[in-house]
């Protein structure tokens, strides 16, 4: 099964880069957006969740604020 899974992070934020680092490790492909670079998909992310903070992930259609590996797992696709 294919899991459908986009970061919303920064270039400064250590948990963004703790996440994708997990996901790496786990063997998760996912999609990165740099909010940090793209101001419209920051209001995007922000419309969407209400949320300012990062990292978000988006896995599956569920979203994950922080890094949370074991909601991130339980979101995974076996």
């Amino acid at each position: 099964m294919t899991n459908q899974v986009t970061v919303y992070s920064t270039n400064t934020c250590p948990y963004c880069t703790m996440l994708k680092n997990y996901l790496d490790q786990n063997g998760v492909a996912y999609t990165e957006v740099n909010v940090q670079e793209d101001q419209a998909a920051a209001n995007r992310l922000v419309q969407t969740t209400g949320q300012m903070g990062v990292p978000q992930a988006n896995i599956n259609g569920e979203w994950v604020l922080g890094f949370d590996p074991q909601r991130v797992q339980s979101l995974l696709k076996q």
